[in-house]
């Protein structure tokens, strides 16, 4: 019997504000431990909330960039359970009126484009994270626990089991990671958890409608560990089914350095979190003009701009290696603001900066290389006044030693000879100190010009213009 996955994906978002959600704690990534924590945060008695604005901002942001209701009338709620990461012994999240609703996002695979609907997204304050002392979470024979997460603002992205693939999960998650950097809600840096995922999945015979039963998978942290960790999962399940076995509904973890999936605790039952409206919160009630001043303020969203480029003659793999970095997509807007020719920044930017900036473990901004600095070297290729060849190693130090292109061109004295008068004198002494690949050349042999071809450039050490060069070179050879 063949089988169906159906997959669908929780992402939780760590917002980018500088205070936690309801209190002024900072919420700086790697602090030492219960460091930025005070009495509201930890939940000590007596202590009440205070919403920070720009959560709600960030939200609805979050909300309109994919395509979700926003709603007017939203509240927050307690989320009763009881885990050594939870000090109040309650979460403050939101549960039946969330802040948005019935959103998508559009995903390409394999060149059919597909819509992902979203459940909801909600506003809530993070946990403290538990260390454990082991190899992995399974191995481990006790924790500790940092607090210093603990009201971090989040929100938790819930999407409809829409995808049937590991390769729908990646372009979701790739698609809807872009988005939240574009809004510039979070810098959603996987690495550092502020983007996390966590993967529900069950297999069906193809053409059924009923669900089977799920696993939910935590513990990826990156888009490779989301797609090796759905694959694995899918054989998991399939071999059970074969074998006549049923599939349990269960929290499981993946192992990367294994490979494969561990069962950490059972949902047989349904969890009972005795949800209740918070009573130190009031009702969040929004207007349209408000609503709309958010949205108004939205950039343009990562698969407009990748249309964009498209249409600008960019090829569709690389606008979409573009797009998917902002400050990628940024820096050829801003080259190509100063030279018409997107294809040639194009080639540059996802080949030899790309490559670069790979191999010297940099962002952009750590790089110091701009947009000018890039435009400036290609300018000076197409006037003739360096050839390709050398603006590889203009570039390369430029780079390197975080220098101005030109400047390197001026110092090294790189500029490009295409003075005829001060070729003709050198072409001329080598075409006669070379009779027989004069011969050679007459008799038809092409490969006599590039001997001459070569000569003059070893004299210039390069610098010799090579489209002067070889039209001064057969009209010289013509002459004899």
């Amino acid at each position: 019997m063949r089988y169906e996955p159906v997959i669908g994906l929780e992402v939780h978002v760590e917002l980018k504000t500088n205070t936690k959600i309801f209190c002024n704690c900072s919420t700086a990534f790697g602090g030492a431990p219960n460091t930025h924590v005070c009495p509201v945060c930890l939940g000590l008695p007596g202590t009440l909330p205070v919403l920070n604005k720009k959560v709600l901002e960030y939200a609805v942001k979050a909300g309109l960039a994919t395509h979700c209701e926003i709603a007017k009338f939203s509240k927050f709620d307690r989320k009763n359970y009881f885990y050594p990461d939870l000090t109040k012994a309650y979460q403050i999240s939101q549960f039946d009126l969330p802040i948005a609703e019935r959103g998508y996002v559009e995903i390409t695979v394999d060149g059919e484009d597909k819509k992902i609907g979203l459940t909801r997204i909600h506003m809530e304050e993070d946990a403290g994270k538990l260390v454990h002392q082991g190899a992995t979470i399974t191995t481990s024979n006790s924790s500790l626990a940092d607090y210093n997460r603990a009201g971090v603002p989040l929100i938790e992205i819930v999407s409809e089991p829409d995808m049937r693939s590991a390769a729908d999960a990646r372009a979701y998650l790739e698609e809807l990671r872009a988005i939240i950097v574009y809004t510039g809600v979070s810098d959603a840096k996987m690495e550092e958890g502020s983007l996390r995922c966590d993967v529900n999945i069950s297999l069906r015979p193809v053409g059924e409608e009923k669900f089977g039963t799920r696993a939910e998978i935590k513990n990826l942290n990156s888009f490779r560990a989301v797609e090796r960790a759905i694959e694995y999962e899918i054989e998991r399940q399939t071999d059970l089914l074969e074998d006549g076995e049923k599939v349990k509904l269960e929290t499981r973890t993946w192992d990367d350095a294994q490979g494969r999936t561990f069962s950490l605790r059972s949902k047989e039952e349904a969890d009972e979190y005795r949800y209740f409206p918070e009573p130190d919160l009031p009702p969040i009630v929004l207007t349209d003009e408000w609503i709309q001043g958010v949205g108004d303020a939205l950039p343009e969203m990562p698969r407009a701009r990748r249309a964009r480029l498209v249409a600008d003659g960019v090829g569709a793999k690389e606008a979409t290696i573009i797009t998917s970095d902002l400050a990628l997509a940024d820096f050829y807007d801003e080259a190509r603001a100063q030279l018409d020719d997107p294809k040639t920044i194009v080639n540059w930017l996802v080949g030899d900066v790309l490559a670069k900036l790979n191999a010297s473990g940099k962002s952009l901004a750590e790089s110091g290389f701009t947009a000018k600095k890039l435009t400036d070297l290609l300018k000076r290729i197409a006037s003739g006044d360096i050839s390709n060849k050398i603006a590889k190693d203009v570039f390369m130090e430029a780079f390197d030693e975080n220098k101005d292109p030109v400047a390197v061109i001026k110092e090294k004295g790189l500029q490009q000879i295409s003075d005829t008068s001060a070729l003709e004198p050198m072409i001329q002494e080598i075409i006669d100190n070379n009779p027989k690949s004069v011969a050679d050349y007459k008799a038809g042999k092409k490969k006599a010009l590039g001997f001459f071809v070569g000569q003059v450039m070893k004299q210039t050490k390069g610098q010799a213009n090579p489209g002067v060069v070889n039209k001064m070179i057969v009209e010289l050879l013509d002459k004899q």
